[in-house]
C-alpha cells in the first residue's frame, strides 16, 4: 500500500482548479511542501478518548481552570502586570507599519526544528524545514516557485491570485464545536443549534490524530505565530502552520503581526488550529459528520482541525467565533464582540463611529471616509477602554469593483495583497522585438464565472490614513445599516437603546428579485447581531452587553436605510449614495441632534423631518409613494416579518426586547 508521504505533489494539486498554467510541480527548492494549508494547534493530543467532565484531565492536554474567562493568559509580557482595576493601559506607540517593518522571519533547517517552533508537542516530528513568519518579500517569492498561483498585473503594482479550488467561501454545514462534558463551561455556555453544531470528544481526538498524521508526511510547513486583538489586555496568541505560502500570506494579512523578534521568543500560543485542508474525513458518516469536509473547534482544549476546504475564510472566521465566545466570558469586565465596521476622527480618539450591516448594505463603503481614519473593517471588540480592531488587514469583496465605486479597496490591490477566486484573464502584449510578445494576467473584477464571492485580503497598512493605534474610545456613534428593498424604512431613524437591541438582535436587510422566472418580490433576511454564523452563545448575551454599554457610555444609535424609496424594488427608485451620505454626516457632525422627529407609526423610532441636504420628502419615505395606502400595507407587511423574526427572543435574555418593535 502507498504510505501518505508517497503521494505526489500533481495529486494534491488536482483538487486545487482554478488557473489552467499553473505548473504541476514546484521550483525544485520547495518539491516536497504539497498544496494543503495547514494549521496547528497548542496543545498536545496524546488521548482524547477518556473523555471526562473535565478536559484539562485528558492527558497531553494543558489544565485550565474552570471558568472559561481565565483560559487564556495574557500575551504581552509588559502587560503581565497590569491591574486593569487601576488605570487603563498605556496605548502601545502607533507604528508606521509597511512591508518592510514586518521582519521577523526565520528558516529553521534540521531534524530538531518542530520542537524548537514547538509543534512536535503535538505529535509533529517529522517536516525538517519550517518557514516561519517570512517576510511580505520572501512569501511573495516562495509563492512564485511555489507555483501558488499567478501573478496579476494590477493597476497599482502586481498581486498574487490564488484558486480556493471547490469551496470559494465558508462551509457552514460543517463547522462543529466539541461539547465537552455537561460541567464543561463551553458546553454550558455555546448556543447549540444548526450553526453550533456539537460532536464529540472522541471524534475531535480521531481528527486530530488524522491531521498530526498528514503534517508529518511533509518535509516543509509554513509557521506563523501572530495576534488576534490589537487592545494588549485582551490580544490572544494565535499558532497557525501551513503547507503553503499563500495560506501564510493571507493569515498574515489578516491577523496582527509581530513587530519584534523576540515575541517569537518561547511563543505559547493560546489557540491554535490545524489546517488539513488537502486531507478530507473520508469516514466523515461513521464519525456522524455531515460530509468529508470538516471545521471543527474544541473550546477547553484550545485547538482547532480543518479538513477538506482551502478557503482562506475559514481560518478568519473560526478565529472570530471563537473570539465571540471568549470576551463576553471575561472577568471582572465582559467584553463585546462585534460584527462591524469602525473609523473614527483623525483628530479626536473618543469620536469613534461603529458600522454594522450585511452584506449589500455599504457598510465598508460607508466607513471609509476621508475625514476620517479607518480602525477595522470586519470584526472588532469594545471593551472597558473602548474600541479595538481584532485584525491587522481587511478581506474585501471585488465582485464589480471599480476605483470609482470602492476607491480605498481598489487601491489597496498591488504587492502583498492576495486575490482569491478572482477570475484571471491572460492576454498577450507586444514586447520588445527580440523577444516578442509576452502574456500579461490582468483580474477581471466584473467576470463572476469562478463565484461571486471573489475576495482579496490586504494588511490594513495598505489603506491610506489608516489609524494606525487599532484601538480609540468608546463610540460616540452607532449605525444599523440596511438595505430595504420593501420600500418602507426612512433613510435614517434615531433609535432608543430598546429599539437599538431590537434592531441589533433582528439584523434586518433584504435581497432584491433575481432574474429567476417567477421571482417577483423582495426577501427579507434576517441575521442576529448582524452576523448570526459568527454567534457562539445566545444573541441575547450580545444584546445585553451591548446595553450596558450604550447606558454606561451614552452612546447614540442610528438605524441607515440605503434601499428604496418611491415603492418597492421593481417600482421605486434606490436611495442615492449621496444622501446616505448626508445622513451619515449629520450623524458624526452632531447636527442631527438638533432636528425635530416624528414617531413612525409603525416602527416606533423617530425620523428627523428635515436634515440639511436631504429631500423632506425622501425623509417621509410614505410621502414618496404614489399610493400612501399601498405604503402603509407594505409596512404592516414588514412589520409582521420583524415580529415573527422575534419570536424566538420572546422572554430571553435580561430584557425581553419585543416591547420595542413593530406595532400593528
Amino acid at each position: 500500500m502507498t504510505s501518505m508521504r508517497s503521494i505526489s505533489i500533481v495529486a494534491r494539486r488536482m483538487i486545487l482548479p482554478g488557473y489552467s498554467k499553473t505548473p504541476a510541480l514546484r521550483h525544485s527548492r520547495f518539491t516536497t511542501a504539497a498544496t494543503a494549508a495547514i494549521l496547528a494547534p497548542s496543545s498536545s493530543f496524546c488521548s482524547l478518548v477518556q473523555q471526562r467532565d473535565r478536559v484539562s484531565s485528558m492527558p497531553g492536554v494543558r489544565s485550565y481552570p474552570p471558568h472559561q474567562h481565565q483560559l487564556f493568559k495574557s500575551t504581552m509580557a509588559a502587560y503581565d502586570d497590569y491591574d486593569d482595576d487601576e488605570q487603563p493601559p498605556p496605548s502601545p506607540p502607533p507604528v508606521n507599519e509597511s512591508r518592510d517593518t514586518y521582519n521577523v522571519s526565520q528558516t529553521l533547517v534540521g531534524t530538531e526544528v518542530c520542537a524548537q517552533v514547538g509543534i512536535a508537542t503535538l505529535g509533529i516530528t517529522q517536516p525538517t524545514t519550517i518557514y516561519r513568519n517570512l517576510t511580505y518579500a520572501e512569501l511573495y517569492e516562495h509563492e512564485q516557485q511555489n507555483h501558488d498561483g499567478v501573478v496579476a498585473q494590477t493597476e497599482y503594482g502586481p498581486t498574487m491570485a490564488v484558486s480556493t479550488g471547490h469551496f470559494t467561501g465558508r462551509s457552514p454545514h460543517d463547522k462543529y464545536f466539541v461539547q465537552n462534558g455537561p460541567n464543561s463551561t463551553s458546553a454550558q455556555h455555546i448556543d447549540w443549534n444548526s450553526i453550533n453544531q456539537a460532536t464529540t470528544p472522541a471524534v475531535f481526538a480521531t481528527l486530530h490524530t488524522k491531521a498530526v498524521d498528514y503534517f508529518n508526511t511533509l518535509d516543509e510547513v509554513y509557521v506563523l505565530d501572530c495576534y488576534v486583538g490589537a487592545s494588549p489586555t485582551s490580544r490572544k496568541k494565535i499558532r497557525f502552520v501551513h503547507e503553503m505560502a499563500w495560506q501564510q500570506h493571507f493569515c498574515t494579512n489578516m491577523f496582527i503581526r509581530p513587530v519584534a523578534p523576540d515575541e517569537l521568543e518561547d511563543f505559547e500560543p493560546d489557540f491554535t488550529v490545524m489546517n488539513a485542508c488537502a486531507a478530507t474525513v473520508d469516514e466523515y458518516e461513521d464519525l456522524g459528520l455531515n460530509s468529508d469536509t470538516a471545521v471543527v473547534f474544541n473550546i477547553e482544549a484550545g485547538a482547532a482541525v480543518i479538513f477538506g476546504t482551502y478557503y482562506g475564510g475559514e481560518n478568519k472566521k473560526g478565529i472570530f467565533s471563537l473570539m465571540n465566545y471568549l470576551l463576553p466570558l471575561s472577568s471582572p469586565h465582559p467584553q463585546l464582540p462585534m460584527h462591524c465596521s469602525a473609523n473614527v476622527a483623525k483628530d479626536d480618539a473618543t469620536d469613534v463611529c461603529l458600522f454594522f450591516g450585511l452584506s449589500g448594505t455599504g457598510k465598508t463603503t460607508l466607513s471609509a471616509d476621508p475625514r476620517r481614519a479607518l480602525i477595522g473593517d470586519d470584526e472588532h471588540g469594545w471593551d472597558e477602554h473602548g474600541v479595538y480592531n481584532f485584525e491587522g488587514g481587511c478581506y474585501a469583496k471585488t465582485i464589480n469593483l471599480s476605483e470609482a465605486t470602492e476607491p480605498d479597496i481598489y487601491r489597496a490591490i498591488h504587492t502583498d495583497a492576495l486575490l482569491e477566486n478572482v477570475k484571471i484573464v491572460e492576454q498577450e502584449e507586444a514586447s520588445a522585438p527580440t523577444t516578442g510578445s509576452v502574456v500579461v494576467a490582468t483580474p477581471d473584477y466584473n467576470d463572476t464565472s469562478i463565484t461571486e464571492n471573489g475576495r482579496v485580503s490586504y494588511p490594513i497598512f495598505h489603506v491610506d490614513d489608516y489609524h494606525k493605534e487599532q484601538m480609540a474610545g468608546h463610540p460616540t456613534n452607532i449605525i444599523f445599516l440596511s438595505c430595504d428593498a420593501f420600500g418602507v424604512l426612512p433613510p435614517v431613524a434615531k433609535l432608543s437603546s430598546g429599539e437599538a437591541m431590537y434592531h441589533f438582535l433582528s439584523g434586518y436587510t433584504a435581497k432584491v428579485a433575481g432574474t429567476e422566472r417567477g421571482v417577483k418580490e423582495p426577501s427579507a433576511t434576517f441575521s442576529t447581531c448582524f452576523g448570526a454564523a459568527f454567534m457562539t452563545l445566545h444573541p441575547t448575551v450580545y444584546a445585553d452587553l451591548l446595553q450596558q454599554k450604550l447606558d454606561t457610555h451614552g452612546t447614540n444609535c442610528y438605524l441607515v436605510n440605503s434601499g428604496w424609496a418611491g415603492g418597492p424594488y421593481g417600482e421605486g427608485e434606490r436611495m442615492s449614495i449621496q444622501t446616505t451620505r448626508t445622513c451619515i454626516d449629520a450623524i458624526l457632525d452632531g447636527s442631527i441632534g438638533r432636528a425635530e422627529f416624528k414617531q413612525h407609526p409603525i416602527f416606533g423610532f423617530d425620523v428627523p423631518a428635515s436634515l440639511a441636504g436631504v429631500d423632506p420628502d425622501v425623509l417621509d419615505i410614505r410621502s414618496t409613494w404614489s399610493s400612501p395606502e399601498a405604503y402603509d400595507e407594505q409596512a404592516q407587511k414588514l412589520g409582521r416579518m420583524y415580529i415573527e423574526n422575534f419570536k424566538k427572543y420572546e422572554g430571553k435574555g435580561s430584557i425581553d426586547y419585543t416591547k420595542f418593535g413593530p406595532r400593528i
